[in-house]
C-alpha cells in the first residue's frame, strides 16, 4: 500500500490505495479544525447522528459483513449528550470497513474517499470543495500516467517483435560487428520517420535531458511508434529496401498522427461545439 498525498491549503493530505479503493487520511483532514487534537475532532463528528446515518448506509451497500444490529442500537443512541464513539469501537462493533484506524507512530484514521470528503465537508465546506478538486486532478493525472506506460510498454514489446524480424532476415549476410549497427540503424530508421532525428542527433540536440528520444515521447506517438515497429518487421520479412521502408513508415506516421490528433481535439472540444 503505497501511501501517497495531496497538499490542500497548505494542509498535507495523505491517501492511499486499500483492496482497489482510495482511502484518505482523516487525521490529515482533522488538522484544519485542530491541528494538536485531531483524534478529537474525529471523535465528535462520530458522534453526530447524521455521521452514524451515513456511515450505516455506506457499510450496508458495501460490507455484506456489516453487524446491522450493532448499527441499529449505536444509531439509536447516536446524538445523545452520553454519546461516546471512537473510530476502533465503530471497527470492532459493526465490523466497519469504511474506517481504518491504526495506532503508533505511522498510524493515523483512513477513510474511504466516500466518507472522507462527507468529513472534510463537516470540517470546512470550502477544504471539501479544493480537496475533492485536487484529489480528482491527481487521479486523473495517475490515470495518464499508466496510459503512458502501458503505451511504452506496448512499444517495448512491440521493439522486440521489430528486433527479431531484423535477426532473421537481414542478420545472416552480416558479421557481429555489422550486426550492432543494423539494429542501431532500424531503431534509427523509425526515430526519423516519426520524429525527423536520429537518438545521437536528438540527445546533441538535449544534452541535459535524462533518457532517450522516445522517453519524452507523446501517448500519441508512442501508439504510432508500436504500430510502426510491427508494419517495419512484416516490410523486412518482404525484404523491402530501407530506403523505400523509411518512406512508407514516414507516411504511416504521418497519417495516424493526424487521425489520432484529430479525434484527441474532439475528444476535448465542449458538447456543443
Amino acid at each position: 500500500m503505497l501511501t501517497k498525498e495531496v497538499i490542500v491549503n497548505g494542509v498535507t493530505v495523505n491517501y492511499k490505495r486499500i483492496n482497489e479503493e482510495d482511502y484518505i487520511c482523516l487525521t490529515d483532514i482533522a488538522k484544519v479544525k485542530n491541528p494538536e487534537h485531531t483524534g478529537l475532532v474525529i471523535s465528535h463528528w462520530l458522534r453526530n447522528f447524521s455521521t452514524i446515518e451515513y456511515l450505516g448506509l455506506w457499510e450496508t451497500l458495501y460490507n455484506p459483513s456489516f453487524n446491522v444490529t450493532e448499527f441499529g442500537y449505536i444509531k439509536n443512541h447516536a446524538g445523545e449528550n452520553a454519546f461516546v464513539l471512537t473510530t476502533q469501537d465503530w471497527i470492532e462493533r459493526t465490523n466497519a470497513i469504511g474506517l481504518i484506524s491504526k495506532t503508533g507512530r505511522y498510524g493515523g484514521t483512513y477513510a474511504h474517499s466516500d466518507i472522507a470528503l462527507k468529513f472534510a465537508s463537516w470540517i470546512s465546506v470550502e477544504f471539501e470543495l479544493y480537496l475533492n478538486k485536487e484529489f480528482q486532478r491527481l487521479k486523473m493525472q495517475e490515470q495518464k500516467d499508466l496510459e503512458w506506460s502501458a503505451k511504452r510498454e506496448l512499444a517495448k514489446i512491440n521493439y522486440h517483435i521489430h528486433t527479431d524480424a531484423i535477426k532473421e532476415n537481414i542478420v545472416p549476410t552480416l558479421n557481429s560487428k555489422q550486426l550492432q549497427y543494423v539494429y542501431a540503424d532500424e531503431a534509427d530508421l523509425l526515430n526519423v520517420a516519426l520524429f525527423g532525428q536520429t537518438a545521437a542527433e536528438w540527445r546533441n540536440a538535449n544534452p541535459t535531458l535524462k533518457g532517450s528520444i522516445r522517453d519524452y515521447a507523446t501517448i500519441e506517438q508512442l501508439l504510432v511508434i508500436a504500430n510502426m515497429e510491427s508494419f517495419n518487421a512484416i516490410l523486412i520479412e518482404q525484404n523491402v529496401p530501407q530506403g523505400e521502408r523509411l518512406v512508407q513508415l514516414n507516411n504511416m506516421a504521418k497519417s495516424q498522427l493526424r487521425v489520432l490528433t484529430h479525434t484527441t481535439n474532439q475528444l476535448l472540444l465542449p458538447k456543443g461545439k
